[in-house]
């Protein structure tokens, strides 16, 4: 007699779990209960077809009723969903909306319902212009709201994998979007420092991200939707599209003794099995082992449901097949830019209290001499034995591969030993000699062997200034570029013949770009018996570190795309940059106009328009080598010629800015195109003529800046009230506060920080915050304050609390010095938000561009 065998839900794991039991048994008896109409469908592509991408939606079905039944026999029922299950008896209840309500009875049962997104309980929730994406008829209602008239914009929320790839395919068919995000990132899998490179990405394409705000409600304006968030901010958009991630669907199976875990997913065991008889689960709805470290956990994957369908099927057909665990193994496409990760991140390790070393190399994605090398930035993750426990990258080319080997070594429990063994495939073409692998296992092992010690950027928080020197070992012209305030420059080769500026008694903290030079240093240093530490993937990382998004003061459609064709691409699912994009889109490039900060509609001058008297290939090369080769190009040329730049090194895009203002060039056209490479045309010195239409120098007569050295009442007041005329007259303010002005920006709260003796007095005795703060005149014990606030309110002038917050709302720039800090014992953590940490250089260089300052 054949078994009859009932599958709820198809996709990933139902229509795999269908598949490979045909397969198994011939005369088994198989249903499919599915409750849309379409049984198998490629979910992970439905963001591309959206953005267009993908032009034909029919591509998105990979298995139709009729297919699955003339292949595998199947009987495949659609729009017929399964409301309860009755283990006792063995059957289920389906309501049909061709046969109605009725029951089927089973030998076993696997259930793959699936997860659907969360749907928060807000007002104004049931808007019908709030979307969300699940299946091929969310994908119709979106796909047909993108591509109708007078859609321009679009609000996404939730940062996860959906919600990025909608925001950028919403991008790409040429809407405004914003992207909130409730916590500090985006991409959880991803830790802070790497997820910002995929967010910079977003950034510079033109989304507007906002984090660590929640929204509280919706409401209709007109034809708009409004979404009101925690802070106070109000956006309006034509739709949004909510994101903020999924929940198992089992609510149907409540009352049917399965078990579940905390979050309301199916219990299983190795091989699938729930605690009912012959009843198996699989895909989102499940609960898994992190193959990691052991815990329970659930990934909402299309790889693990897959493989789980797989052994579910055997375990119904006898076969003893087991499920060992998931590691979650995954990747994103950002515009130009992949992200991948696989195993635990620094945040579950952190939370499980699981012991850890960290590295970050940053290599080239294959051999530099060959053309098109990009940089890829990697971290690894590994336990005090050297067992890998995770893996992070992000780069333009060969992410995907290299996350693939590491996962693999994960897989097989191995090492960061066996990461630098891997004979992994290699020409020029492709890879390098030692692959990117293996030279990420290469610096894990040099930590393990006692080689090296290193630190993290965060530790620069902690670190004591009265027993350690921080070193960059980089080139003085790198140092000058941009470097961590309070080190010295020492450049590495250098470093033999000026051991004697350092002193023995104290540990040495040494840095360069990517961390390769500072091991050497340190490496010197410890033979020459110094203690040292080495800042683990450079200067580059610590960069990663201080990554936050721009704030948009207005947003504006894809400029690449005209409006006729935005609305082709939506309607059709034509791709941008096809022949149906506008002419401007100059492959879809993001272009920056000379001396700006703010991105432009398209190139201020286009590419045919500008003849280089000199070009120079920079790809391949890694920070100083762009910058020194730039140098080294146009020091030769007379003043007025042009210099056409070419550089695969995604920290040039920043670099050339700061050094064609320091050496006094110009610099006509910045692009960052979609392959990684970064194109900069640069004129020898500064004319007239230099800046392109369009562009909007810095005017030295339109910024201001003040020090505030004082920290009285009435002076931060003064101070604040002219810093917001100034900002309300469109000047661009810089306020720099340094010694006692650092109270006024100092958070009211108590924060529990570590402080050495000096700081713990001054934190006691100096006032904390702007609300403790006493008058320079006439305080008498406080009473003085109070009345010149009370004098204040009664007049309707603004307190200094709300000052403050109209300067930071209308983009006054607060900077704290760095070494003031140092020296009073004040820590990043106890300033206000949005308080920027610099040195007297960087002061002066803002004093350079101003027409007037204050000290106050």
């Amino acid at each position: 007699m054949s078994k009859k065998v009932l599958i709820v839900g198809g996709v990933a794991g139902g229509a795999s779990a269908a598949a490979r039991l045909r397969r198994l048994d011939e005369e088994a008896h198989i249903i499919m209960f599915e409750r849309d109409p379409y049984i198998s469908f490629a979910n992970c592509g439905l963001p591309y077809y959206i953005g267009g991408s993908i032009q034909d939606r029919s591509k998105l079905l990979v298995q139709t009723p009729e297919a699955m039944y003339k292949r595998f026999n199947i009987d495949v029922r659609i729009q017929s969903e399964v409301v309860s299950i009755d283990p006792v008896n063995k059957k289920v209840r389906v309501e049909s909306i061709e046969k109605g309500s009725y029951e089927e009875s089973y030998d076993a049962l696997i259930l793959s319902p699936g997860a659907k997104p969360i749907r928060p309980n807000l007002p104004g929730i049931e808007s019908s212009k709030i979307h969300m994406l699940r299946n091929i008829p969310d994908t119709d209602k979106i796909k047909t709201k993108v591509a109708a008239e007078g859609t321009r914009s679009a609000v996404v929320i939730g940062g996860g994998f959906i919600g990025v790839e909608m925001a950028e395919n919403l991008r790409e068919a040429g809407l405004e979007v914003s992207l909130i995000e409730a916590g500090p990132q985006i991409l959880a899998p991803f830790d802070t420092e790497m997820s910002s490179i995929l967010a910079k990405e977003l950034d510079e394409h033109g989304v507007n991200l906002i984090f660590s705000d929640m929204v509280q409600g919706f409401a209709e304006v007109g034809e708009q939707i409004e979404v009101q968030l925690a802070s106070g901010t109000v956006l309006q958009s034509d739709m949004v599209l909510l994101a903020i991630g999924v929940s198992p669907d089992t609510s149907f199976l409540k009352d049917s003794g399965l078990e579940f875990g905390p979050r309301g997913h199916i219990l299983v065991n190795e091989r699938m099995e729930t605690n009912l008889d012959q009843v198996y689960a699989v895909g989102d709805a499940v609960e898994v082992v992190d193959f990691v470290n052991g815990t329970k956990t659930a990934i909402p994957l299309a790889g693990p449901a897959n493989k789980q369908g797989r052994i579910a099927a055997d375990n119904v057909s006898g076969l003893g097949t087991t499920y060992k665990g998931s590691q979650g193994t995954s990747i994103i496409k950002v515009f130009g830019v992949t992200g991948a990760s696989t195993g635990n991140n620094e945040k579950t390790l952190q939370r499980l209290g699981l012991p850890y070393h960290v590295i970050y190399v940053h290599p080239s994605s294959h051999a530099t001499y060959y053309p098109g090398a990009t940089p890829i930035s990697m971290k690894l993750i590994f336990d005090p034995k050297g067992t890998v426990l995770g893996a992070q990258a992000v780069g333009y080319s060969g992410v995907d591969k290299r996350i693939d080997d590491i996962a693999t070594v994960i897989r097989f429990r191995g090492t960061v030993t066996d990461l630098t063994e891997l004979e992994l495939s290699y020409a020029p073409p492709y890879s390098s000699a030692k692959d990117p692998v293996n030279m990420a296992g290469f610096a894990a092992e040099n930590i393990l062997k006692g080689m090296t010690t290193v630190f993290v950027p965060k530790d620069l928080e902690g670190r004591d200034n009265n027993n350690t020197i921080l070193v960059d070992v980089r080139s003085e012209i790198e140092h000058a570029n941009g470097h961590i305030e309070g080190s010295i420059n020492i450049p590495v080769d250098d470093l033999r013949g000026r051991l004697a500026e350092l002193d023995p008694s104290k540990e040495i903290w040494v840095y360069c770009q990517v961390g390769l030079r500072g091991y050497t240093a340190s490496r010197i240093l410890q033979q020459k018996g110094f203690r040292v530490k080495n800042l683990t993937g450079g200067y580059k990382t610590y960069q990663l570190n201080k990554y936050s998004p721009k704030k948009k003061d207005s947003l504006t459609p894809n400029a690449s795309i005209s409006a006729t064709a935005r609305k082709e691409i939506a309607a059709t699912g034509a791709p941008a940059g096809t022949d149906t994009a506008s002419a401007a889109a100059n492959t879809n490039a993001t272009a920056f106009a000379a001396n700006s900060s703010a991105s432009v509609s398209a190139p201020a001058k286009q590419e045919s328009d500008l003849t280089p008297d000199s070009v120079l290939d920079a790809c391949g090369l890694c920070c100083p080598g762009p910058l020194i080769q730039v140098k080294m190009s146009m020091d030769p040329l007379l003043d007025g010629q042009v210099l056409k730049v070419t550089a695969s090194d995604p920290g040039f895009y920043e670099d050339i800015k700061a050094w064609a203002r320091m050496s006094k060039h110009t610099l006509l056209q910045l692009t960052k195109l979609p392959t990684g490479m970064i194109e900069a045309y640069l004129r020898k010195g500064i004319t007239a003529d230099s800046v392109p239409a369009g562009a909007q120098p810095v005017q030295t007569s339109n910024a201001s800046t003040m020090v505030v050295f004082s920290g009285d009442l009435d002076k931060a007041i003064a101070s604040f009230i002219i810093a917001n005329g100034a900002a309300s007259s469109g000047k661009k303010v810089t306020m720099f506060f340094t010694f006692w002005g650092l109270n006024i920006i100092r958070k009211d709260e108590k924060v529990p920080v570590n402080k050495n003796i000096i700081g713990k007095m001054f934190g006691a005795m100096m006032p904390r915050g702007s609300r403790k703060l006493t008058l320079s005149n006439m305080n008498m014990m406080g009473m003085g304050s109070k009345m010149i606030r009370s004098v204040m309110k009664n007049n309707n002038v603004s307190s200094l609390e709300e000052l403050i917050q109209m300067a930071v709302d209308q983009g006054v720039e607060i900077v704290a010095c760095q070494m003031s800090m140092d020296l009073m014992g004040i820590t990043r953590e106890e300033l206000i938000d949005g308080v920027g940490i610099g040195g007297v250089g960087y002061y002066l260089g803002q004093a350079d561009q101003s027409s007037h300052n204050l000290f106050i």
